[in-house]
């Protein structure tokens, strides 16, 4: 019956993770920390001299750090537009097909970028590459959490975390070995790998289920009764799938059309505090400062805290490590302590970090206070992403009404890739006027997320992505959610639209609530 690959059920799903969502995060992780540590390296410098700041005279120092602030952030710029991209048309195209095109625009962004010989050519393939990353944030976190099984939605798509850390390491280690090879291939072999990433994400998506929530919506229903069972390893006869289509068409009617200007409606189903509730999750991604260090960390080992340029190399990779080991540390909790607790136990962290980092850094001429500094800057990245390394992206997709999900996280995207082209282009600057004191910033951001996440972003572990519609259906205010979603019972069951909907569910009770309303 099944054509995806042979596969059903749980290797459906593995081969779903480790053929798409992996490379695809791997690929982000890659491109944010590729070009950042080649910036230094002499061929690069040799072949763009508009961006050596290293060498330049005292008086070009500032505009050439501008300059080379805004060609890194201009991946995030081409981001930014690939997410608002898939606003308009991710929903018309599905997610397969936008995963696919994304990819192919990614794999010529690479190209584009290995073969530049001046300085507008290096800054276009920027833009392209990040318009085809951009395009995949934007949609694969949705389309994993959409055909993964609820118990373990959060450890899938939680894997964000890992993999973009993996892809961190290895682009950071890769121009390691570069570093020791004096042509241009130092830096062009490096900015080339991203090409094999894109392959297997374009190969498995054709062979690979499209979510049965977009089936559903867009009305191919024999389709969707395939892939769910597929998904559920069952037969396409089975009762309950029909009782599964039936839920999902319930949400589908309370949400209404899902037109963009909903977005900004509360309504019965709260839909503009869900998507200030998406947003804000990347927001305080954002505002760990993760990007300003992961973008530059060669440079802060070497330019800042004056370590051995070979040194500060190991010391990047080792950090972008230290974020790997964080993100397997939330795959393997994220369900049991739930979301809520895994970001706050982050932001305490991040706080004592930040402020730690900026007093051990602040004598310039202390090597002990600096060897101090990196370590609290490997325990910011581990805190961090076992925090905010990948339940941003997950929270995004589950508190998103399904007609709306993908107009909701193009919006969340968005922003965050404008954060993120923000973060790049500041951060030399920032550098060099303020030093140490950059980091005080974060310190008050990261403490300020405290009460914002306990008071305001509520648990939705162990819930199906339609209960999460009448859990801010019952709610009164914004600061009612967390009170409804502790009184929600969180199972912990494979739900029928493959773990998205639970036993209980199957009699239609959670619904039936929602439909009376």
């Amino acid at each position: 019956m099944s054509h995806f690959l042979g596969l059903r059920g749980r290797r459906l799903n593995y081969v779903a993770l480790l053929g798409v969502f992996m490379p695809t995060m791997m690929s982000m992780g890659y491109n944010l920390g590729s070009l950042g540590g080649v910036l230094t390296l002499e061929r690069f410098e040799a072949q763009f001299p508009q961006l050596d700041v290293n060498h330049a005279h005292p008086s070009e120092r500032h505009y050439k750090s501008t300059l080379q602030g805004t060609v890194v952030a201009l991946y995030a710029v081409g981001g930014f537009l690939g997410a608002m991209v898939c606003i308009g048309w991710g929903d018309v195209i599905g997610r397969r097909r936008t995963i696919r095109i994304a990819s192919v625009i990614q794999l010529i962004g690479a190209f584009l970028m290995a073969s530049s010989f001046n300085i507008s050519q290096l800054v276009a393939s920027r833009v392209v590459l990040g318009l085809g990353c951009g395009g995949q944030l934007a949609t694969v976190p949705i389309w994993q959490s959409e055909i993964s099984p609820a118990k373990k939605r959060g450890a899938h798509v939680g894997t964000t975390g890992v993999f973009v850390g993996m892809g961190l390491t290895m682009a950071l280690l890769v121009d390691l070995g570069m570093s020791f090879v004096h042509r241009s291939v130092s830096w062009r072999l490096p900015v080339a790998l991203p090409i094999l990433f894109s392959l297997p994400v374009i190969t498995f998506t054709s062979r690979l289920p499209e979510s049965p929530r977009w089936l559903i919506h867009r009305g191919r229903l024999p389709e969707a009764r395939e892939v769910i069972a597929s998904l559920r390893d069952t037969t396409t006869d089975n009762e309950m799938i029909e009782k599964e289509i039936e839920d999902v068409m319930s949400s589908l009617a309370i949400a209404g059309k899902g037109s963009f200007a909903q977005v900004f409606q509360m309504g019965h189903q709260r839909i503009f505090h869900r998507a200030s509730l998406a947003v804000g999750g990347l927001v305080l991604l954002q505002l760990t400062g993760i990007s300003c260090i992961t973008f530059y960390s060669t440079t802060i080992f070497e330019t800042h805290l004056h370590i051995h340029p070979v040194t500060s190399r190991i010391l990047a990779a080792g950090y972008q490590l230290s974020g790997t080991i964080g993100g397997i540390v939330c795959v393997f909790t994220i369900e049991g302590f739930g979301r809520r607790p895994l970001l706050l136990l982050s932001a305490v962290a991040n706080t004592i970090c930040m402020i730690l980092i900026a007093g051990l850094s602040s004598p310039a001429t202390n090597n002990i206070g600096s060897h101090a500094a990196v370590v609290f800057m490997f325990l910011f990245h581990f805190s961090m992403t076992v925090g905010f390394g990948g339940i941003p992206f997950l929270y995004a997709s589950e508190i998103t009404p399904l007609s709306l999900r993908t107009t909701i996280n193009g919006i969340s995207s968005g922003i965050w890739w404008a954060l993120s082209a923000l973060a790049a282009l500041v951060t030399p600057i920032a550098f060099n006027a303020l030093a140490w004191k950059f980091y005080l910033i974060f310190t008050c951001l990261n403490a300020t997320m405290i009460p914002i996440i306990y008071l305001l972003f509520p648990e939705t572990a162990g819930l199906a992505l339609e209960d999460i519609d009448e859990l801010f259906i019952m709610s009164t205010g914004v600061l009612d959610t967390v009170r409804v979603a502790r009184k929600l019972p969180h199972k912990s069951k494979d739900a029928p639209l493959q773990g998205d909907t639970d036993s209980e569910k199957s009699n239609g009770a959670p619904l039936r609530r929602c439909r009376s309303l």
